[in-house]
C-alpha cells in the first residue's frame, strides 16, 4: 500500500504541520486523526459526560456524526474546527483517547477514509494500528523542550490568551504548564492499553528538534517507496 503514507508521533512533534506541507507537495488528501478524538471529546464536554464512563461514551459514540469538509471538522452539524483546537479540549482528547471504546469506533472511519488512497494521515497510531500494511510508514520526534516551545507558540497564535484549563483548573498559559501538559499526554499515549504510541522497526524515524519544516519534509520525499 504505497499511497497511504503514515505520520505518527508525540504531541507537538511537527505533525500536523508536516502532514499538511506534505499532502500538499503531492496532491494528496490530508486526515488529521487527533482531530477525530478532540470532537468525541468536544461532545463529551458539551454533554457533560464522565471521560471516564465507557458506557456513557458509547452512547455519545453510537450517535455522534462527524464530518470533514475541506479544512473544517463538523459535529453533528456544528462547526467546531477552533472549538476543538483549545488547550482544555486537547488534554481532553487525551483521556478519551486511551478508551478501547472510542479506538474501537473510529478505528473504521479512518480505515474508511484512508482506503480511498492518495493520503497522508498522521496521529499516534497510524503505522500500527489503522494502517499497519502501509509501505511508508514516518515517526516524527522531538525533544521536550522544542515540543513545548512550539506548543506554546500555536496556543498562543489560537488566542488561548491568558488562561490554559487543565484538569486541575485554571493556570497561567507558560511554557512550563505546557511542558507539564505535554509529559501527561506522552505518558498516557505510550502506556494506555489500547493502542499505545510506540515506534516500530518498519518506521523512518526523524527526530525534527534541529531541522526546518522543509528539511523535514525533504527527508520524508526522499525515503518515500
Amino acid at each position: 500500500m504505497k499511497n497511504v503514507i503514515t505520520i505518527d508521533g508525540p504531541s507537538g512533534s511537527g505533525k500536523g504541520t508536516i502532514s499538511k506541507l506534505l499532502a500538499l507537495k503531492l496532491g494528496y488528501d490530508y486526515l488529521d486523526t487527533g482531530a477525530l478524538y478532540r470532537a468525541v471529546a468536544w461532545k463529551v464536554r458539551e454533554k457533560k459526560t464522565d471521560p471516564e464512563n465507557e458506557e456513557d461514551l458509547k452512547k455519545i459514540l453510537g450517535n455522534i456524526k462527524i464530518n470533514f469538509k475541506g479544512d473544517r471538522i463538523f459535529v453533528d452539524g456544528t462547526d467546531v474546527s477552533s472549538d476543538i483546537r483549545t488547550a482544555e479540549i486537547g488534554e481532553l482528547s487525551s483521556q478519551v483517547s486511551a478508551k478501547p471504546a472510542v479506538r474501537a469506533a473510529l478505528f473504521s472511519l479512518q480505515r474508511e477514509m484512508g482506503l480511498q488512497g492518495k493520503v497522508v494521515i498522521e496521529g499516534r497510531d497510524t503505522g500500527t494500528v489503522i494502517f499497519p500494511e502501509a509501505e511508508n510508514k514516518f515517526y516524527l520526534d522531538a525533544g521536550i523542550e522544542e515540543r513545548a516551545r512550539r506548543r506554546y507558540e500555536e496556543l498562543k497564535d489560537r488566542a488561548q490568551n491568558i488562561e490554559h484549563r487543565t484538569q486541575t483548573g485554571n493556570n497561567m498559559l507558560t511554557i512550563e504548564t505546557v511542558m507539564e501538559d505535554i509529559r501527561k499526554r506522552d505518558l498516557r499515549d505510550s502506556s494506555r492499553e489500547s493502542s499505545p504510541l510506540m515506534k516500530t522497526d518498519d518506521m523512518v524515524y526523524i527526530d525534527s528538534t534541529h531541522l526546518s519544516i522543509e528539511e523535514v519534509v525533504a527527508k520524508i520525499l526522499d525515503h518515500l517507496k
